[in-house]
């Protein structure tokens, strides 16, 4: 749980809620602690989650933030979001950091609650993505059609990485062209920085 981040994950103050756990093995993870076993990692009921957060209720409100989900990856857990966006103050906004790499079970089953989708695409071309991440994006992509094809594009920001020794700046050009096409329109476009 990291507090009172200012315009890092949507608008307003926002308080980022880290799961456990991902699909993907990305090279650059930039959350690397997420799949290590041991580390700062507790379990929380929904209710819990929300006992915590609530202090900073004024701060959401106030400023029109709220809680934004990330992780690992926090699709895995779209039962918990649920539940929490049920019991969470209606006026904070709900956002969602996500690879898309999870079944559109899930992704379902929170859309119509999510305010602003943060999704990281690594790239558009299979064969960069499953290079870098160790895993296909065909999933990506259907839930990426999905999103579109059910009136949320204009709620998606598409995360568009310039990966060293993955992927060009012609390669994330080709993915933007296909994600307009798709009807995106939101995109973030950065270098992943390697130390």
């Amino acid at each position: 749980i990291n507090r009172h981040r200012l315009t890092t994950d949507g608008e307003g103050v926002t308080t980022l809620v880290g799961f456990h756990g991902c699909p993907l093995h990305c090279e650059y993870c930039l959350n690397a602690q997420c799949l290590q076993a041991d580390g700062v990692w507790c379990r929380l009921t929904p209710g819990e989650l929300y006992s915590e957060v609530e202090i900073d209720d004024l701060y959401f409100v106030a400023t029109g933030g709220g809680i934004c989900f990330g992780g690992g990856e926090p699709l895995l857990r779209s039962d918990f979001i649920k539940a929490f966006a049920e019991i969470m103050n209606p006026e904070w906004k709900l956002t969602i950091e996500t690879s898309l790499n999870v079944p559109l079970e899930n992704v379902k089953a929170i859309a119509s609650l999510v305010q602003m989708w943060y999704v990281d695409i690594k790239d558009m071309n299979p064969d960069i993505y499953k290079a870098y991440g160790c895993k296909e994006n065909k999933q990506v992509v259907s839930n990426l059609q999905w999103l579109a094809a059910n009136g949320y594009a204009d709620k998606v920001i598409i995360r568009l990485p310039l990966i060293p020794e993955y992927n060009t700046d012609e390669d994330r050009q080709r993915s933007q062209q296909q994600l307009e096409e798709m009807g995106f329109t939101n995109f973030d476009k950065f270098n992943y920085i390697v130390r």
